[in-house]
């Protein structure tokens, strides 16, 4: 009978919200939008004050902290035609690299979850317990708690790296440092302490993309999780009620004065 009810009602394939074409079109999109802002840096590169290392690094450096929105105000445009520049990037640099990241998170995410579901299959009821806290079975995807503290892990790995790289490559101290990782992570940027070394310019320029990327995933994770615990307590709820007359009622379908269970 599950055979010839798996035949009528087949199973509705998990939708996959991210590809490998995605994610190659993501990366490609990503170098050549970063390309475009360092020649456009480079031809008017005198025509931007601040602490300057590698022309090529300097503009790099500059695209990504403009188009994460963190401002540092180390480097800065000073005249009309690179402050409309700098508007244009970060406008269609914001919108843009969001939506092509997030597919990339979301592939990721994907190969995760598809892992840890053919893990379960593959080992029976041997790790039904311990799976059980990892991934829903049922809906077939990681558990929201799992992923709030991989993303939550992920942050706090890549300000941990910040800070070994500060201290090492830029030369600060231990406070300064930790204090210029999450002003960075957290686009704050206050501008009192930035990267003035050229290594220290060309790791930002990584760091920066991937951490604030991480930050703004584990915020939305929260907020799923939230959600998430306000459906579950109000699902408790309406299942903890007596129903009424007029309830049973409208769960007659049939109209044959019987209301009985039926199996999914």
């Amino acid at each position: 009978m599950a055979v010839l009810m798996d035949a009528i009602n087949p199973s509705i394939p998990k939708p996959k919200f991210g590809s490998e074409s995605i994610v190659r079109q993501a990366c490609i999109l990503l170098i050549l939008y970063l390309s475009l802002g360092v020649v456009i840096y480079w031809f008017n590169r005198h025509h931007f004050v601040g602490p300057k290392t590698n022309p090529v690094v300097d503009a790099l450096y500059f695209c990504i902290v403009t188009m994460c929105t963190i401002g540092f105000g180390d480097i800065t445009p000073n005249s009309n035609a690179t402050k409309l520049f700098s508007i244009l990037f970060v406008l269609v640099g914001f919108g843009f690299i969001d939506i092509l990241l997030s597919g990339m998170v979301s592939y990721v995410l994907d190969l995760q979850e598809n892992y840890l579901l053919k893990t379960v299959q593959h080992d029976g009821d041997k790790r039904d317990l311990a799976t059980s806290y990892i991934i829903d079975v049922k809906k077939g995807r990681m558990r929201i708690r799992l992923k709030v503290g991989l993303a939550l892990g992920v942050v706090v790995l890549c300000i941990g790296i910040g800070v070994g790289v500060m201290h090492f490559v830029e030369h600060l101290e231990w406070l300064d440092s930790f204090y210029l990782s999450v002003m960075s992570v957290t686009t704050v940027g206050y501008g009192d302490r930035a990267f003035k070394t050229m290594p220290g310019r060309l790791f930002a320029a990584i760091w920066l993309l991937v951490s604030t990327l991480a930050v703004a995933r584990a915020f939305l994770y929260l907020a799923e999780a939230r959600v998430d615990k306000r459906h579950r307590r109000m699902a408790k709820w309406v299942l903890g009620q007596d129903m009424t007359v007029s309830q049973f009622l409208a769960a007659d379908i049939d109209n044959n004065g019987y209301v009985r269970y039926a199996s999914p």
